[in-house]
């Protein structure tokens, strides 16, 4: 009963990870160059092979999380991407005085995705999920057949 209730758990947070960044890849996906633009204009160079990049990694990324495909890489490079993502655009001690607050809760925010992103890694998938259903399958087809 215990297994049952850590795989739906382990279900639940992928989820709601998935659920932060795949509208917002989807978002950045359909305007390119608009993320492109504001990539650029935080003076990163190539601004439009990050904003793929960043794009793909925020659409790829959740949809493996979902299925619960390779969960430790998965989580490696989501985690990369959330720290990358909060240097560029949440760095609070580089903002004004009044925008610091907002800025250093968004940056937090992240600190604790990438946390939720760790414990990932070490978890990984549960069986509630596509590897874990196959495995199931694989395990029922080898079982023999009751007389």
């Amino acid at each position: 009963m215990t297994t049952r209730t850590n795989d739906a758990a382990l279900l639940l947070g992928r989820l709601a990870i998935a659920a932060l960044f795949l509208p917002a890849g989807i978002g950045k996906l359909f305007n390119l160059g608009g993320f492109a633009a504001s990539l650029a204009g935080k003076g990163l160079p190539y601004p439009d092979l990050l904003a793929l990049l960043g794009a793909g990694a925020e659409v790829i990324g959740p949809v493996a999380i979902i299925l619960g495909i390779a969960p430790r890489l998965t989580a490696v490079l989501l985690a990369g991407f959330t720290v990358v993502a909060s240097l560029i655009s949440h760095s609070y001690w580089t903002y004004p005085e009044a925008q610091q607050a907002a800025q250093q809760t968004q940056f937090f925010k992240n600190a604790a995705i990438t946390g939720g992103l760790l414990f990932y890694y070490v978890s990984g998938a549960g069986s509630f999920s596509l590897p874990g259903l196959l495995r199931a399958r694989a395990v029922t087809s080898e079982a023999p057949a009751q007389a």
